[in-house]
């Protein structure tokens, strides 16, 4: 499994997914919307703690920088 998300990318992902986990659990979505935000939350902070992301992979992307790749 080769890393595709970069340094910014990563930062941003993790912001996404505990604000809208936060969210969440606050009670700021009615009742059913909560626990679906909650648990897609989840997602990218997955994706930003293993820097990978399959949708990336399926489009050929990758946020990672070409200098990072040659120190690794």
């Amino acid at each position: 499994m080769k890393t595709n998300v970069g340094f910014v990318d990563m930062f941003i992902r993790l912001f996404l997914g505990v604000t809208a986990i936060g969210m969440a659990v606050a009670g700021v979505f009615p009742a059913p919307w909560g626990m679906i935000i909650g648990i897609v939350g989840i997602v990218p902070i997955a994706t930003a703690l293993l820097k990978f992301c399959p949708l990336y992979t399926l489009l050929g992307i990758s946020t990672k920088s070409k200098d990072a790749d040659a120190a690794h």
